[in-house]
Order: structure tokens, then sequence, then C-alpha cells
């Protein structure tokens, strides 16, 4: 008799929780999950006058944290880069220290971690023809360039990292480039 009181109670109560109505949940362990507090990307906002939340952010405008960076990604804006950016940051060792993390990151695995296009990647085979620093005629302008676009087998490296991160590999490349060269 008691078990099947107790069995009695657990129905009533299972039942007692279940709800047709799918806009009054029950219990809510996490509100947050639950109720979003911005406007619901195809919802309806009373505010604007065609009741759309999902709008195009007006024409010209910077995303908070980015930069725009005006140089094309072709053989001019290359060489344009080349002669006209300078790194805006000052060479320190915190900035090479982040720039030694970040390449260590996303390009030693094809350039090396000596820069000398050696990396793992390319010791497997399965990259050839990565070029070594000393090799190239590059400076902190085309080496931003390329990071931010890329070029030949590289693609580019903008979404991956900040602006600031692409400069600090860039001072850090450089450290590279002039260890390898040959003393004269």
């Amino acid at each position: 008799m008691n078990k099947r009181i107790i069995a009695l109670l657990v129905v009533l109560i299972a039942l007692t929780s279940c709800s047709r109505d799918r806009s009054k949940p029950n219990i809510m362990y996490m509100p947050d999950m639950y109720k979003s507090i911005p406007y619901e990307p195809y919802g309806i906002n009373t505010v604007m006058k065609d009741s759309m939340a999902a709008l195009l952010p007006p024409q010209g405008s910077v995303a908070r944290g980015h930069a725009t960076f005006d140089l094309p990604g072709t053989f001019e804006g290359y060489n344009q880069a080349k002669a006209e950016l300078k790194s805006p940051l000052e060479v320190n060792k915190e900035n090479l220290a982040n720039g030694k993390k970040m390449y260590n990151i996303y390009c030693a695995s094809c350039h090396g971690v000596k820069g000398d296009g050696k990396g793992t990647l390319v010791q497997n085979g399965k990259f050839l023809g990565v070029p070594n620093y000393k090799d190239r005629d590059i400076n902190e302008g085309s080496i931003y360039h390329v990071i931010y676009y890329g070029r030949n087998m590289m693609g580019p490296h903008a979404m991956l990292l900040t602006e600031k991160e692409r400069w600090q590999v860039v001072q850090y490349v450089e450290k590279l480039r002039n260890k390898l060269k040959p003393k004269e």
C-alpha cells in the first residue's frame, strides 16, 4: 500500500510539472540562456520603421578593435606597403616576446623557428619553396602586407591576428632576418 501511494505521488508530481504552454517554462536553471537581452537577429524590433532587428552596419563603419588597411592586396599594393608602411609600435622586449609567441603559433610550422624556411611542414614534404627570410628583399611594410593578404602559397592571416599582434610578428620576423643575414 505504501509503495502505491509513493508511486501515485511521483506520477502526480510528474503530471503537474508538465505543461503545454511553452511560453511559460516551469523552472529555468540558467535564465540568461532562455531570455536574451539584445534583440533576436530575425525578431521584431518595434523601434525601427521596417520592424527588423538585423540591420547592415552603416557604410564606412569600422568594427571596434579593428583598423582599416587601405592598401590593395595586389603587387602594386605590396610595393606601396614596402615603400610607405612603418611599424607604429616601438621595438621592446614585450612586443618581441609576444611577436615570438604569435610567430611560433602561426608561422613556424612553415617558415621554421629560425625563419630559415625549414618548418615541420616543409621537412615533412607538405610544402616546397617556403622562403628563407635572408633570401628576400623585405622590410616591415612588405612583411605586414604579406601577413595581411598572404602571398603565393601563404594564405592571409589578418583574421587570425589583431593589428597589434601583426606588427609584433613583423618585429620578430625582422629580428630573425637580422640574425640570418651574413655578417659583413
